[in-house]
């Protein structure tokens, strides 16, 4: 393993993201190993996982799947969740949680989706993660217009909710 990557990884157990990834690994039942400076965590059962693969600190979460299944898919998935493992470190850990989430709200509003004007996604790679770039849609100046953006999403968000805890049983 590369030093940088022993400095990162240390960098993410002292600002508690790595122990979080693991806790959170254990908690859904992940099943852990190292690779490449990660910790991988496959099939893991978290009820808000959506995603094909998420990383907290130094931990790559992969729900309900290997991380092998996962890459067939999306080829270049474990260099974007490696970048997010820097970007943890480089947030000084929990920190990065309300900046990710601010990110996927201004790119909401401004392309209609989680990861295009995600700046955190971005510079992770787009494609390497496996999203599609939508363009930017203007802001508009109308209280209304913005009332109704922040609606559906408000909407979108309930469906998915919905739709992890029916498919759980819960």
């Amino acid at each position: 393993m590369h030093a940088s990557r022993t400095i990162r990884n240390v960098a993410n157990a002292v600002n508690l993201s790595t122990p979080l990834g693991l806790t959170l690994a254990l908690a859904g039942h992940g099943r852990i190993r190292r690779l490449r400076g990660l910790w991988i965590a496959e099939r893991v059962r978290l009820p808000l996982l959506n995603a094909s693969a998420m990383t907290v600190g130094s931990v790559v979460l992969v729900p309900g799947r290997t991380l092998a299944e996962a890459e067939v898919g999306i080829p270049g998935l474990l260099a974007h969740e490696d970048e997010h493992a820097w970007q943890w470190a480089a947030c000084l850990g929990l920190p990065f949680l309300p900046l990710y989430f601010l990110a996927v709200g201004w790119s909401q509003l401004r392309c209609g989706d989680r990861a295009s004007a995600n700046a955190f996604e971005r510079q992770a790679g787009l494609a390497l993660g496996g999203y599609r770039e939508n363009p930017k849609r203007p802001l508009g100046s109308s209280p209304q217009l913005w009332r109704r953006r922040a609606e559906r999403a408000a909407c979108r968000c309930v469906r998915i909710l919905r739709k992890r805890f029916t498919s759980r049983g819960l």
